[in-house]
């Protein structure tokens, strides 16, 4: 009896879909992190899939730790249909990295730009 109320309990919970969402991380410096000699940190662009905002950042900060890195903060810059009802362009690059995104259920850095001091 208490199985069939567990299965009804989720079947009446609605699935909510995948989005792919565009994150900065700042990651600062850790032994073997792969960062250029001299660099103080670096920044990275990333596209990451969740149900929500909150859920890329976690999955995105789990990813980079496993990776080796350290995340010091992450900026969120919202979904597609939000960048571009902000006005934001797109380019077809950028669309195709948060389409793969979302497809493989990843965490994308697209891009990484050093630190360096002044």
């Amino acid at each position: 009896m208490a199985e069939d109320r567990v299965q009804d309990d989720r079947a009446a919970k609605p699935k909510r879909a995948q989005q792919a969402f565009t994150l900065v991380v700042e990651v600062g410096r850790k032994a073997d992190d792969g960062l250029p000699d001299g660099a103080t940190g670096a920044g990275l662009m990333v596209y990451a899939s969740g149900v929500d905002e909150a859920e890329a950042v976690r999955e995105t900060v789990a990813v980079l730790k496993e990776a080796g890195l350290a995340p010091l903060d992450v900026t969120g810059y919202g979904t597609l249909e939000e960048r571009l009802a902000a006005g934001e362009e797109i380019d077809p690059e950028e669309r195709a990295l948060m389409d793969r995104a979302l497809a493989e259920n990843a965490v994308i850095v697209a891009q990484m730009t050093p630190f360096y001091p002044d």
